[in-house]
């Protein structure tokens, strides 16, 4: 029987919402070379999957932080997941800028949070940590309790494992890196010499260099 990481890998792969490409590296936003990329957004064009999605991320926020009482995603990847997740558990629900609106009322938070809810907040893919945290950080200064964040994938970098610790967030995701990987593997995705390729990036994925 599959695992839930190594089911929502494949169901990941298969829609290409995350693609590998050892041999053809992607450019992050941050100037990083990878050869893998991933865009969680495209499993909301799949009904099947997005219900599975959201399904599973409300049974591991009951099953986890179960004394929650408001959500928060993430901009801007995050919002709509927030919202199913939100929906199917019969919470109230905001989402966090990534900075403040430049006009109006120049919220960081949109919707209304009370001052000393208990907040679960959604990402959808996990890397540095760094914007995952800001909204947290956005959050506790509102005068809320964040108990714990969900995500659907996570690169599992050693420096997000660190943020997450040193910031005292409890981080719960579906699927990792490692069970893509895995999962990859044992399609035929990739091939043996791939999986070395990928492996050695997440090392240091900084400094990575594909044409070593």
């Amino acid at each position: 029987m599959k695992t839930l990481e190594k089911s929502l890998a494949e169901k990941l792969l298969k829609i290409s919402a995350v693609k590998l490409q050892p041999s053809n590296s992607f450019t992050w936003a941050s100037g990083w070379k990878s050869p893998i990329y991933t865009d969680n957004r495209r499993t909301l064009s799949y009904p099947i999957l997005r219900t599975f999605i959201k399904v599973e991320l409300a049974r591991l926020i009951m099953e986890n932080f179960g004394e929650v009482e408001a959500i928060a995603g993430v901009a801007t990847g995050a919002i709509a997941q927030g919202a199913l997740v939100a929906d199917i558990l019969g919470l109230p629900y905001v989402y966090v800028r990534s900075s403040p609106k430049d006009h109006g009322l120049e919220n960081l938070i949109e919707g209304n949070l009370m001052p000393g809810q208990k907040v679960v907040v959604i990402e959808d893919l996990i890397s540095t940590g760094g914007s995952s945290l800001k909204a947290v950080e956005a959050i506790r200064k509102a005068g809320c309790e964040v108990i714990g964040m969900a995500a659907i994938f996570t690169y599992g970098f050693p420096v997000a494992v660190e943020r997450f610790k040193e910031a005292n967030v409890k981080l719960m995701t579906l699927s990792n890196y490692n069970a893509i990987l895995e999962t990859a593997l044992e399609t035929n995705y990739i091939s043996e010499e791939d999986l070395e390729t990928l492996q050695e990036w997440r090392t240091d994925p900084a400094n990575w260099n594909p044409n070593k």
